[in-house]
């Protein structure tokens, strides 16, 4: 993947190509390698390093016009794959029930779901094509309700919105300032106020 990155220029045209990858016919036949080559060439190019797919599934994020982005950290690339190869560490892609079927008391689970929306404008709930909505929301709390009777500690990260909160009134609520540094208009980068909730 470093010899592949290596041949990676921030150029726009050469980004709107590696962007449209997704959308040819060839793209399921990528080495793995290429893809995830691609994946981080575009969240170090693309505006703001953000992760968005449209309702076919194809990235979208446009070019984020830098000077000079970090497309290849070699050491950094070569110390995760150390860690990874030397620690028995299984990464799934699965829906959240699924993947915590298999907890138990000597678990610890962290969740970080998409964010309740906290107006009408802020209604981004989705970083793929299908949209983590409220009724995911009680969804996830009755899977959270469930890992509380088995004895499983967990925490989660949200939104500080009354419905987030009225959710999770039966567990402990800490109220904090995050700062958010995606947002197309500069001045709007400030911190905004979130939850982290525990069941411990």
């Amino acid at each position: 993947m470093i010899i592949e990155l290596k041949n990676y220029k921030n150029e726009k045209d050469f980004f709107l190509d590696i962007r449209a990858l997704d959308r040819s016919d060839n793209y399921s036949s990528l080495s793995n390698i290429k893809k995830a080559a691609r994946l981080i060439y575009l969240n170090h190019t693309c505006f703001n390093g953000l992760y968005r797919v449209n309702s076919k599934g194809y990235f979208n994020v446009p070019f984020g016009s830098y000077k000079n982005p970090k497309i290849l950290n070699e050491e950094n690339l070569t110390k995760i794959h150390n860690y990874l190869i030397s620690n028995k560490i299984e990464i799934t892609n699965l829906d959240f029930e699924k993947c915590l079927e298999s907890v138990n008391s000597k678990d610890f689970v962290y969740l970080d779901p998409p964010y309740d929306p906290v107006s009408k404008t802020s209604d981004f709930t989705s970083y793929g094509k299908d949209k983590f909505d409220r009724k995911d929301q009680n969804r996830l709390k009755t899977t959270l309700d469930e890992l509380t009777k088995k004895n499983v500690r967990w925490l989660l990260s949200n939104s500080s919105t009354d419905f987030i909160k009225e959710l999770y009134k039966d567990y402990t609520i800490i109220e904090i300032e995050a700062k958010r540094s995606i947002n197309s208009d500069a001045t709007k980068r400030n911190s905004i106020k979130e939850v982290l909730i525990k069941n411990f």
